[in-house]
C-alpha cells in the first residue's frame, strides 16, 4: 500500500466519522456506559496454597461467553483488548491484582506491536499461546517486551518446535496437566530446561495435583483449587492504559 492508499483511507475515515450525527454519537457513549464491564478471574497458587497470581479472561457483558477455539483472529484481539481495558484501563487496580501479578493471553498482533500493551510490567505477564506460528517478528517482539520488564508465559505448552524456540524467553511455562499421563517426564524436562517456573494448569482432581507435585511442579491453576470468578469493573473510572 503505497502513501497516497494510506492518506486517502484516513481521509474516508475521517468523513466516516464526521458523518456520524451528534445524537447517534451521544447514544453510543451512553449505551457503552451502561454496559457492564466484566473480566474473568482465577488464581494461580503455590505448593503451600497461597495465591501467587492471577489468570484474567475475557467475560461478555450477558456472561454468555463462546468457546475461544471457534473464535476468528479479529475475535481473540478484541477480547484481548477488552480483558486488558477493564483491568488496567480502570482505576483500582489493586482491586483486581492485590499485589499479584496477571497473567493474559495476548495473541499475536500484541506480541509484535500491531496492538498496544499496557506499560505494566510489574502486573503484566504476556501469556503467549500455541495457536499461531512463531517468526523472527514474534520473537523480535517477545525480546523487546523482555527489556521493557514484561515476563513471558508459554501456555498450553507440548514441546513443538515453535515453542521450544521461545523457552529462552520464558520465565513461566504452563502445561495441561490432563496429558501428564501421555507425555509425562520428558515434556516437564524440557519445559525447565531454560529455568522457568512451571505452571500446572487444568488441575481438576486429587490425582491430578499430586501427579503435577511429583514432577516437580511449582504453581497450580485449575478449578480443584478454585474456579473463575467474575469482576465487575464498570463503576470503576476510566484511566490512561
Amino acid at each position: 500500500m503505497t502513501h497516497a492508499d494510506d492518506a486517502g483511507l484516513a481521509q474516508l475515515a475521517r468523513a466516516v466519522e464526521d458523518a456520524i450525527p451528534d445524537a447517534l454519537r451521544r447514544e453510543w457513549i451512553q449505551r457503552e456506559q451502561l454496559e457492564p464491564v466484566l473480566v474473568a478471574r482465577q488464581a494461580i497458587f503455590t505448593s503451600h496454597g497461597r495465591p501467587f497470581a492471577y489468570q484474567l479472561s475475557y467475560r461478555s457483558p450477558d456472561r454468555r461467553t463462546t468457546a475461544a477455539t471457534l473464535w476468528s483472529r479479529h475475535q481473540h484481539e478484541r477480547a484481548t483488548e477488552h480483558v486488558l481495558g477493564a483491568t488496567f484501563g480502570r482505576a483500582n487496580l489493586e482491586h483486581v491484582a492485590h499485589g499479584r501479578l496477571l497473567f493474559v493471553r495476548c495473541p499475536r498482533a500484541f506480541l509484535v506491536g500491531d496492538l498496544p500493551i499496557p506499560r505494566r510490567p510489574d502486573r503484566l505477564v504476556i501469556e503467549v499461546t500455541d495457536a499461531h506460528d512463531v517468526d523472527a517478528e514474534v520473537v523480535a517482539g517477545l525480546r523487546r517486551l523482555r527489556e521493557d520488564g514484561f515476563r513471558i508465559a508459554l501456555a498450553s505448552f507440548v514441546d513443538t518446535t515453535h515453542q521450544r524456540r521461545l523457552l529462552p524467553l520464558a520465565d513461566f511455562v504452563k502445561i495441561d496437566v490432563r496429558d501428564l499421563d501421555v507425555e509425562g517426564h520428558p515434556v516437564v524436562e524440557v519445559a525447565r530446561s531454560y529455568g522457568a517456573a512451571l505452571v500446572a494448569e487444568y488441575v481438576e482432581s486429587p490425582e491430578t495435583l499430586r501427579a503435577a507435585r511429583d514432577l516437580g511442579f511449582t504453581l497450580f491453576q485449575g478449578n480443584l483449587l478454585e474456579r473463575a470468578g467474575v469482576l465487575d469493573r464498570t463503576h470503576a473510572r476510566r484511566v490512561s492504559l
